[in-house]
């Protein structure tokens, strides 16, 4: 990769890499979508090897309806590795169409139906048959980090949802990204969020929130290609009158833009660790708005560990 940016992306990296020794030692494939009829959605997969389990996490924003999520936490490992999992819960396969290209996430999953997204440890309500075909088309730079194993993938997402028997289409934008190595969900907090503006920037930060050492980074991608990496980043939670936050005001450098993030429709999780620690983790559908006046429209998400009252 002769003459490549510091931020370019191996292919060789979309497939599954070889384990490492921990117990948390985690891969991960997210895709999220925010489509132009008001339609969002995201979906994870995530396996940890050494605990013998494969996650399923996803929400799905109706308009008109509450918000779905569907949750498997101890799932069976699929071999050989790969982006899939197989249960009565999901039968989902997220394949790569063309490395760093397109990826087409595909399947069929049980949804609960939310009376209240702040209550994340029960869902009421009956299951409600979710199914999928959607490809993510990258639409701008893949962007790895040096500091972590991890790129971020922006894109244009169509497809089709259906929802108890009503399909859906969809045409939007999106995120997603592909990660590696040791995930303690439990050791710190951080917020992370990643949109798309009217003219077509792309915004993706993400503010770690390690007691003592806090770490940001991210990118700013322009409508012309020019790529910017986050080199500072202040953000600042806003207040919200239920348990999460409504939101952040994110100041970018080193050339902006200053963005204010506001949550609108939450998908959360609550996450439990094998040593008994939680983390609730509020992830939303959220309005992206410039101090320079620009709109978008992206998710954003919170890692509250140990918060109390969510």
């Amino acid at each position: 990769m002769s003459g490549a940016p510091p931020y370019a992306v191996d292919g060789a990296d979309e497939g599954p890499h070889q384990p490492g020794p921990e117990a948390l030692w985690n891969e991960s494939w997210y895709l999220d979508l925010v489509g132009e009829d008001g339609l969002a959605a995201y979906a994870r997969i995530g396996r940890y090897p050494n605990l013998g389990v494969t996650w399923w996490t996803a929400a799905f924003a109706i308009p008109g309806r509450r918000v779905l999520r569907s949750v498997a936490l101890d799932l069976p490992l699929v071999q050989p590795p790969a982006a899939v999992v197989r249960g009565t819960v999901a039968d989902v396969v997220c394949t790569t169409v063309e490395p760093l290209a397109a990826v087409r996430l595909s399947g069929t999953c049980a949804a609960r139906e939310l009376a209240d997204t702040a209550a994340v440890v029960d869902a009421p309500g009956g299951g409600v048959p979710v199914s999928f075909d959607l490809t993510w088309r990258t639409d701008g730079a893949p962007y790895g980090y040096g500091i972590t194993t991890r790129y971020e993938i922006p894109c244009l997402v169509a497809g089709e949802v259906t929802v108890a028997g009503t399909p859906l289409s969809v045409r939007g934008h999106g995120q997603r990204d592909h990660s590696w190595g040791v995930r303690d969900w439990w050791a710190f907090g951080w917020c992370w969020a990643a949109g798309r503006l009217e003219d077509g920037t792309r915004v993706h930060v993400a503010d770690i929130r390690i007691p003592g050492h806090p770490v940001a980074f991210g990118y700013v991608q322009q409508p012309d290609g020019t790529v910017a990496p986050v080199t500072t980043l202040a953000v600042e939670d806003v207040t919200g009158a239920g348990p999460y936050p409504a939101g952040v005001r994110a100041v970018i450098g080193p050339a902006g833009p200053d963005v204010t993030i506001t949550a609108e429709t939450y998908g959360p999780l609550v996450l439990d660790a094998p040593d008994g620690r939680r983390s609730w983790f509020p992830r939303a559908v959220a309005r992206f708005e410039t101090a320079d006046g620009r709109r978008g429209s992206g998710w954003v998400e919170w890692n509250l560990p140990g918060a109390a009252g969510a």
